[in-house]
């Protein structure tokens, strides 16, 4: 049987909510979600409490905690997946961003002079992501792209292989959706 038969029959079994299928899906495809990882998260900045491991771990808790997938192939797997690691970083840095702003602690001013001390990567990764809920209305396919790109730090040959098109297809929607959410940015 071949490696993506063998991944297809897994998503089959998870589907029907098979968990050891779903635990032998994550440990065929772990190497390759670490990858991912790791591409995004080399980009991001070294002050992040999330490495690799644990934004892999925490995709594979969404993934379970989802009940039945609905996943077609190892492509869909692979988009999930993108989808997935998106949500983990941005729910991680929402978090970060209420803990530093004190959480439920009560808000108390010092003086006039304290800045918004939220970082950068952080403000950056928040504001994509509103600003894909946005472009999500009008072209889906471009925020799967963006999603596999920039959340999962996946290359256009992959990311063309994972949504059956061709790299230059890739290429297009990439620059297609950089240039529309850098409009939506500067509006912000």
């Amino acid at each position: 049987m071949s490696e993506s038969a063998s991944v297809t029959d897994l998503i089959r079994r998870a589907e029907v909510g098979d968990a050891e299928a779903l635990r032998i899906l994550f440990d065929e495809t772990y190497n390759e979600l670490r990858s991912m990882a790791r591409a995004r998260l080399r980009k991001g900045s070294r002050n992040t409490l999330l490495d690799t491991t644990s934004l892999v771990h925490e995709a594979y808790l969404r993934f379970a905690g989802a009940g039945r997938l609905h996943i077609d192939d190892r492509r869909h797997f692979l988009r999930y997946a993108s989808h997935a690691m998106r949500s983990v970083i941005v729910d991680f840095v929402r978090e970060r961003v209420a803990q530093r702003r004190g959480g439920d602690a009560e808000h108390v001013t010092l003086n006039s002079e304290i800045s918004d001390v939220t970082g950068v990567g952080e403000k950056e990764i928040l504001h994509i992501h509103e600003a894909l809920e946005e472009l999500a209305q009008h072209d889906a396919r471009l925020v799967v792209v963006v999603e596999m790109r920039y959340f999962a730090g996946m290359s256009e040959t992959e990311i063309a292989a994972a949504l059956g098109v061709n790299e230059r297809t890739v290429r297009r929607d990439w620059q297609k959706a950089r240039l529309l959410l850098a409009e939506s940015l500067t509006l912000k």
